[in-house]
């Protein structure tokens, strides 16, 4: 058996490797474009900063270590240029002779990945990506004779752009992120965003929101707001496209999501040719439809399934695709899986939504980090639709174990039922994970109602009391205009000075309102609760608000609780 693979990245090597494990005897070809293969792609922004100080430490493995190792032959700097699909066939291009010549396969693999979007119009100061370690090498060696302090562009401010943005800064340099949408790392609700923005203003980052760049200039670039910007490189993280031309030229079926349209065992339409990595796409877990997901871990895994499929020792389909991801905003963790609100909203699907903000471990011992924990539920069956966390510790572990409720079909109830380990110094009693079930199961039984910051405008239009429920001193040092200041702790005494009216009441970040709305319920009140309190409005305020790119910090309001008590949740 003869496999060719188009691609020696993520999905490609992965892919190699398990086919040789499986079939000593196979012969597997490797064709990579560029100059290294099995390359460490999301270490290169830190290799920029400095975080990662060894150039060769990003590199993997080599042809020779591949073959020493594997037996594969891998052939970088070699161009697949079309695909003979009736005699099985690929024609190749040597891209350092310019040597032309044909092979043969029985199986063929594309994991081409993803090509970059048009180039910037006009000319003058370089452009480059941040993708390959050719990349890397010219950004470093531009940035080496440009010396600290030099400005530089980052255009996009997605996963890659945000990883670009804090390790320029790291390295000395004055950036400038210019990005198309409301705010940085559009996959997160406005909301969520909040602390993005609120971070790369801190560090000093000039954030330009709902601008593009429209071209280069001799000193710079020029946005399409007519302003100009001096800098001495754009780094171009604006987004990538799947890389279907080899794919669509040989006829392959390109599907409605823009990729090369696979099976559940990564087959194309041609049963010999199968496609893998940021090129084919996916099955979206919560939709059911076909989209496309950008991650190394599913292109390695997907490399595996192919080999699998060729080898015939798996009848397990290739699982859908949740999207979770991670990613570090100088101290910041921000990690989301699963559908945002916003694109439930599109989709018309009934949803509940729990905000909480609970500490990374117990509030007793010292370093507790408070986080913002946002959770998307399917209304009618209570299952996960999706989750966004943020915050300085303990993001990373939470996301997971939301993931893999997910992943097994767990309700968002269930959550609070899940046994996480517990000492003082990695969580509490009742983790954040479980804290956001209690909410989740509130909300499923009816025992509370919420309402959600961007609906509170409409629902106080329409005759609505907005009540706050903390102290007077957290009122007096920060609060939703025209609201009525009512303490908790007072509320049994002065009930009678409430309006005969719907009553939306709120604390700081949620569980003193559900405890004020359990109360005024048994009282007669007709109540809701402002999920996540005035934290989460506050955050929603300051993250849609009109973009002049010198919008101040949102309030930062000091609450007279200690430790939130989630014990009434």
């Amino acid at each position: 058996m003869k496999v060719v693979i188009v691609g020696g990245v993520a999905g490609g090597m992965s892919a190699a490797t398990r086919l040789r494990r499986l079939d000593e005897s196979a012969e597997i070809v490797v064709f990579e474009r560029g100059e290294h293969v099995s390359f460490a792609n999301c270490g290169l922004p830190y290799y920029v900063g400095g975080a990662i100080e060894n150039r060769d430490s990003l590199l993997l493995q080599t042809p020779k270590s591949l073959f020493d190792r594997f037996r594969l032959d891998v052939k970088t700097n070699h161009d697949v240029r079309s695909i003979d699909r009736e005699n099985r066939r690929v024609v190749v291009l040597d891209l350092t002779t310019g040597f032309e010549h044909t092979e043969e396969y029985d199986s063929l693999i594309l994991a081409g990945g993803a090509q970059t979007r048009d180039d910037i119009s006009g000319t003058g100061i370089p452009v480059r990506t941040l993708r390959t370690i050719d990349d890397v090498d010219f950004i470093t060696a531009e940035l080496s004779v440009a010396g600290p302090g030099a400005r530089v562009v980052v255009i996009g401010g997605g996963f890659i752009g945000l990883e670009a943005v804090e390790n320029l800064v790291r390295r000395g340099l004055n950036v400038t992120l210019v990005h198309r949408g409301a705010h940085p790392l559009s996959p997160l609700d406005p909301e969520m965003a909040a602390p993005v923005l609120d971070t790369l203003t801190a560090q000093g980052v000039d954030v330009r929101t709902r601008t593009t760049v429209t071209r280069l200039t001799p000193h710079g670039v020029r946005l399409d707001d007519g302003s100009e910007i001096a800098a001495t490189l754009v780094v171009d993280a604006s987004g990538v496209r799947p890389d279907t031309r080899l794919a669509a030229a040989a006829g392959l079926t390109i599907g409605a999501a823009g990729g090369i349209a696979v099976d559940a065992f990564q087959r194309t339409n041609d049963p010999s040719i199968y496609a893998v990595g940021d090129a084919a796409e996916k099955v979206d877990a919560i939709g059911g439809v076909a989209t496309l997901v950008t991650l190394a871990g599913l292109a390695n895994r997907h490399g595996r399934s192919a080999a699998d499929a060729i080898c015939g020792v798996s009848e397990l389909p290739s699982t859908p695709a949740f999207g979770t991801a991670i990613v570090g905003v100088f101290d910041l963790t921000v990690a989301l899986t699963g559908w945002s609100e916003r694109r439930l909203l599109d989709a018309g699907r009934p949803h509940r939504v729990v905000h909480t903000h609970p500490l990374s471990h117990a509030g007793y011992y010292p370093g507790a980090e408070q986080m913002a924990v946002k959770l998307l539920i399917d209304a009618e069956t209570d299952l996960i639709l999706g989750a966004q966390i943020v915050g300085l510790d303990g993001v990373d572990k939470r996301i997971d174990v939301i993931a893999t409720a997910m992943a097994g079909g767990l309700t968002a109830s269930a959550l609070s039922r899940l046994e996480l380990a517990y000492a003082p110094q990695y969580g509490s009693a009742k983790d954040a994970v479980n804290l956001a079930g209690y909410v989740a199961d509130n909300l499923a039984t009816g025992a509370t109602r919420n309402i959600q910051w961007h609906e509170l405008a409409e629902a106080r239009s329409a005759g609505a009391i907005l009540v706050d429920v903390r102290s007077a001193g957290e009122f007096d040092r920060g609060g939703i205009p025209g609201a009525i200041n009512l303490p908790l702790d007072e509320i049994r005494d002065r009930v009678g000075e409430l309006p005969d009216a719907p009553l939306i009441v709120h604390c700081q970040v949620g569980q003193r309102g559900h405890t004020a709305a359990r109360l005024l319920a048994q009282l007669g009140k007709d109540v809701q609760n402002l999920d996540g309190g005035f934290k989460t409005w506050e955050a929603g305020a300051y993250s849609t608000q009109p973009a002049d790119n010198t919008a101040a910090a949102p309030i930062v309001a000091v609450t007279d609780e200690k430790e939130p008590d989630y014990a009434a949740q």
